[in-house]
């Protein structure tokens, strides 16, 4: 396993991330299998593992907890999220300085730990000042709970004005960002990854894979299902324009990767980790055979004729069908806002 380092901490991380979303209620709810994962990942090399206080609604880090009394603490960088709704108290989410810090410790005693190495707001919260979400971190920083702070999803004019309001009120910045990344779904690349690398922030991309659009589920001759297709028909209903629109790229990119001598899965993987910005892909697997086929993916590099047929396929700077957005601001979710 090779390593790189995050952004310009000068912390090593492993070219690969694993992600802890399906530890839990969410997707392997078997917590021994679910550590033993862990386990196999840290034994391949992996010493880089995010997960989430809304995971499985804490459960997930329970189960990282459990993994982390077998290992070396030292030797694995821990990251964790805060932002979603944890119960129904309306003050148990978002980016409050009251929550923030309340909801590090809530962390810190799921995970078992005294300390996280990165503390990322899962989304941003337009209805609070960033300033006071800069405050509790740096707070949480100085009080030794915390290494590094983090976004996740942010635009790239909200990474901006985080970095401007960190120098103008001496604050910790946002070292890291975490963003939807794939072959699919390239429209970070126009701003927010170039946006990244002038302020030296590491990237740890969710979704490699696409909700699984380029695992090798889907393409001719096969059932072109998912695990998320009841839940989220809008996504993987192929009757739908947008969905066909995948299924085409995905075709043409089966081909791709078939020439080049390897799977779809290990095509899509490789082509994140190409990118300059990027520091490590997030993998989320659910099983240990899961795991196992994306392990073999820090080994693979594409050429430059490989990526420039992908960027035939799947232009640079855009989304194909309609990728999920992961957050959308206000301004478009809410009608009232752009009506007088």
């Amino acid at each position: 396993m090779d390593y790189r380092t995050l952004g310009t901490t000068g912390v090593q991380v492993s070219r690969l991330c694993l992600g802890a979303m399906m530890f839990g209620a969410w997707g392997n709810q078997d917590h021994d299998d679910s550590v033993r994962i862990i386990h196999r990942a840290v034994d391949a090399g992996i010493n880089f593992i995010d997960t989430a206080d809304m995971y499985s609604f804490g459960e997930s880090e329970v189960i990282v907890g459990k993994a982390l009394k077998t290992l070396d603490r030292d030797h694995v960088v821990l990251a964790t999220k805060v932002h979603g709704p944890m119960s129904g108290d309306p003050n148990a989410q978002g980016n409050s300085r009251r929550w923030v810090i309340a909801e590090c410790e809530h962390s810190l005693r799921r995970l078992d730990t005294e300390y996280l190495d990165l503390y990322q707001i899962h989304r941003p919260s337009p209805e609070t000042d960033i300033d006071d979400t800069l405050a509790a971190l740096s707070d949480l920083v100085h009080a030794g709970k915390i290494r590094y702070a983090g976004c996740s999803t942010f635009p790239a004019h909200q990474v901006v004005e985080s970095h401007w309001v960190a120098e103008r009120r001496g604050r910790e910045r946002f070292r890291t960002e975490q963003p939807q990344y794939s072959i699919l779904a390239r429209g970070i690349e126009a701003d927010l990854l170039p946006v990244c690398q002038q302020y030296g922030m590491g990237v740890l991309s969710w979704s490699p894979l696409a909700g699984g659009w380029l695992s090798g589920a889907f393409g001719e001759g096969k059932e072109n299902t998912s695990r998320r297709s009841a839940m989220l028909p809008d996504r993987y209903d192929l009757s739908l324009p947008v969905n066909q629109a995948k299924l085409a790229a995905i075709v043409d990119l089966e081909k791709v990767a078939a020439e080049a001598g390897h799977s779809l899965l290990e095509l899509s993987l490789a082509f994140v980790q190409a990118h300059p910005a990027v520091t490590c892909p997030i993998i989320g697997p659910r099983t240990m055979e899961q795991l196992e086929s994306q392990l073999v993916t820090a080994d693979v590099t594409l050429g430059d004729d490989v990526l420039d047929r992908i960027d035939e396929i799947a232009p640079p700077g855009q989304n194909i069908g309609g990728a999920d957005p992961g957050w959308q601001p206000p301004s478009l979710t809410d009608a009232a806002l752009r009506r007088r």
